[in-house]
């Protein structure tokens, strides 16, 4: 894994593409921002093959439901030529091989499954029709590309429908990081935030700063900021708080996983602000796209959850602010249930109210 320049020299200002290819299919690889460094430094990484790639999403260097998905494509190409380019067969077995490793990364994005399902169908398509592997590589990273450049416009159709959810000078609080960080360029969450500024609304965002490694803080206040979105951060335990001063007037979240019936799995912490909102009678939004949805899954209660490493909490950024040897309890998402949940805003539109038979006729069955 390289390290591209720093921030001085390769910042590129509001607009950032979170993860690219470089190159050709036959030579190019990964590039993606470390978001571990910000917001005190902007660094890009490099990553030429699977096991890079696979650190990458595992180590939260990429995250978010859409840019896991993104960069498992890219990663899958990658892999498609670990075992050489002799011969269509070597590709495809790689790919695939590539698919499953890449699969173990993270639980819960069922983005990541998503994109590599296509990834795996592509190319179980094409390689039995294919005679020469370099072109069967190029219709991989057609692939892959496709997947990013959708994900671009079911954000901006996104942030196009919530921004109708918005009035002008509203508080609009928001819970980790879904903004362009998250996903190609735009974000689900932020994109409707982006939209309502676009739009001359002039809304305050409260970002919580979500503990334990402080998305909110280190990203979302950061993305914010950059746009010129007035932006007030708040400790996680202070969200009730604002609402009650009547700071709030709607909570905009995105999501990781979205199940058949509307519950919503997104980053730990959200339940409690989908109770508070209720406790306040805020609006409280999910942005997020169709790719999002698992349909094979009844309801929040079959979404895996994924258990992080301990010293996340305690021993936050490298300081020890735990007894050593504590017990210590670290999921990284709460399912918030659909009965919370005033809308789910997706590229396809406005689904309200959130259940079964809205969700199958707006994502399909």
């Amino acid at each position: 894994m390289t390290v591209g320049p720093p921030a001085s020299e390769a910042d590129p200002g509001p607009t950032i593409e979170t993860v690219g290819w470089v190159g050709s299919a036959q030579d190019g690889f990964v590039r993606l921002i470390d978001q571990t460094l910000l917001p005190g430094t902007f660094v890009r990484i490099d990553c030429r093959d699977v096991e890079q790639v696979w650190e990458a999403i595992k180590m939260l260097r990429v995250r978010g439901a859409p840019a896991i998905g993104i960069a498992a494509a890219f990663g899958a190409l990658l892999g498609a030529r670990a075992r050489g380019t002799e011969s269509v067969d070597s590709v495809r077995a790689a790919l695939l091989e590539a698919s499953a490793r890449l699969r173990t990364s993270r639980p819960t994005a069922v983005n990541l499954f998503w994109a590599l399902d296509r990834m795996d169908r592509a190319v179980e398509a094409e390689a039995p029709r294919a005679s020469d592997p370099h072109a069967l590589l190029d219709r991989l990273l057609a692939e892959a590309r496709a997947i990013q450049d959708e994900d671009r416009a079911m954000c901006r159709s996104i942030g196009r429908f919530g921004a109708d959810l918005l009035g002008p000078g509203q508080g609009v609080l928001t819970h980790c990081n879904a903004g362009g960080l998250a996903t190609a360029d735009y974000g689900t969450a932020l994109a409707v935030i982006f939209s309502a500024a676009e739009q001359g609304k002039s809304v305050h965002v409260f970002a919580d700063e979500t503990r334990p490694l402080l998305q909110g803080a280190r990203l979302t206040a950061w993305e914010l900021q950059r746009r010129g979105i007035p932006v007030t951060l708040i400790c996680d335990n202070m969200a009730a708080q604002v609402m009650k001063e009547g700071r709030v007037q709607a909570v905009v979240v995105g999501a990781d996983r979205i199940a058949a019936n509307g519950d919503t799995a997104n980053k730990i912490g959200t339940y409690s602000v989908a109770l508070a909102a209720r406790a306040h009678d805020i609006p409280f939004y999910v942005a997020a796209p169709s790719s999002t949805f698992d349909l094979s899954l009844t309801d929040g209660s079959a979404i895996p959850i994924e258990q992080r490493d301990p010293r996340e909490i305690t021993h936050g950024f490298g300081l020890a602010t735990a007894p050593e040897g504590i017990q210590v309890y670290n999921p990284a998402f709460d399912v918030t249930p659909a009965s919370l949940i005033t809308a789910l805003i997706t590229e396809r539109g406005v689904i309200r109210p959130v259940g079964r038979e809205a969700i199958r006729e707006a994502i399909g069955p």
